[in-house]
């Protein structure tokens, strides 16, 4: 018998509006980085970008996917956002405003819709890697796509 394939939120979310992607698997039980993710599965460290959850000061969350070496500046993402200032979202309410945990949060599915921001150096890539929707699980799929299945757009959010 076959063994049936893995699929997360995010995976079911691509595969409904057919968009292609592919994934990677690794051995992780609890958080690593995204530059452990990157040395572990040999992925160019420019191609795979981390999910980053905000809150502004209107209380409203946001979503900023951004490279894994890079930092999030909170000035230009406010900005993008229209928010007088952003900070971090608590790491204990990631969980019951996403549905996702650390190391497995991805824009794509959400438990709420989130304005989304990519970082404007995804368009680069052909493609690009995100997580999957749960620890130790990666997915490559076109910038574009990511975009229009995060109903995401591009800017600058990154500290130079």
């Amino acid at each position: 018998m076959a063994k049936k394939e893995l699929k997360t939120n995010a995976m079911r979310i691509l595969d409904r509006m057919k968009i292609k992607y592919s994934y990677q698997t690794y051995e992780c039980d609890e958080f690593t980085d995204g530059i452990q993710t990157a040395d572990t599965l040999g992925l160019a460290h420019e191609k795979v970008f981390k999910t980053i959850v905000t809150t502004g000061k209107s209380r409203a969350n946001y979503v900023f996917v951004i490279p894994i070496e890079a930092e999030i500046d909170f000035k230009k993402a406010a900005k993008i956002v229209g928010e007088k200032s952003l900070e971090m979202l608590p790491l204990k309410d990631l969980t019951k405003v996403t549905g996702y945990v650390r190391g497995g949060c991805t824009s794509i599915g959400m438990k709420k819709a989130f304005p989304t921001v990519i970082h404007e150096s995804a368009k680069d890539f052909a493609t690009i890697f995100v997580s999957g929707g749960k620890i130790g699980m990666q997915i490559e799929l076109s910038p574009f796509d990511l975009c229009r299945a995060a109903d995401a757009r591009f800017g600058d959010v990154t500290r130079d």
